[in-house]
């Protein structure tokens, strides 16, 4: 029975919460990018991720400014015990079923999964994660990590993520800022804040 009770135990600390940001600004078979978005998170669910907090559909500018038309955009969370490797094929799957194909970077797309974070997991580690994350705007649009980043190292930077985020998960905190959502969303612009409405 202590057996049991200690494999139970060892199980419930494996899982982390996984979250994740959805975005969209062309169409796909789904439909529309509000469509393909809602398309997205229902593949997510039938991978077995059962997702336990959905945001509102959020509406914004593409990023950079005028690289194409507005995007739909919106975050889940759900607990996995999968390593993260895992659960990014898993997105990558997805994101190929709706059509996703990977040519101009930051260019319009029909679905973009991108694991924002793993409960507190830094990946690879803390150095890499503070290269990335402090990379100039200029250098982020040349160079693209050959790794998984944990956390998404644009993450603080984007309110189009932090708005839906702190709808649903405003206390996650970020594990070398220190800060949590709600924190890093107050320290953007407000412009950049007003720019991320509701979806209608």
């Amino acid at each position: 029975m202590r057996n049991n009770r200690k494999s139970e135990t060892t199980k419930a600390e494996q899982q982390k919460a996984v979250l994740v940001a959805l975005g969209s600004n062309q169409s796909s078979v789904a439909g529309g990018p509000g469509a393909t978005v809602t398309r997205a998170m229902q593949m997510i669910e039938n991978k077995g991720l059962r997702i336990q907090a959905t945001s509102r559909l959020y509406i914004n500018p593409a990023f950079p400014a005028g690289s194409g038309t507005d995007y739909t955009n919106a975050v889940v969370v759900f607990e996995s015990s999968l390593p993260c490797a895992k659960i990014l094929q898993i997105l990558h799957e997805i994101e190929a079923s709706l059509g996703r194909e990977r040519t101009v970077r930051w260019g319009a797309r029909t679905v973009d999964l991108d694991l924002l974070a793993v409960g507190d997991t830094v990946h690879p580690d803390v150095a890499t994660q503070n290269h990335w994350r402090t990379l100039s705007l200029k250098e982020q649009m040349r160079q693209t990590p050959e790794q998984l980043i944990l956390p998404h190292p644009r993450l603080q930077d984007r309110a189009f993520v932090l708005v839906p985020m702190a709808e649903i998960a405003p206390d996650w905190l970020h594990p070398i800022l220190k800060k949590t959502v709600l924190q890093m969303l107050n320290d953007l612009p407000q412009q950049d804040r007003d720019d991320v409405r509701p979806s209608e």
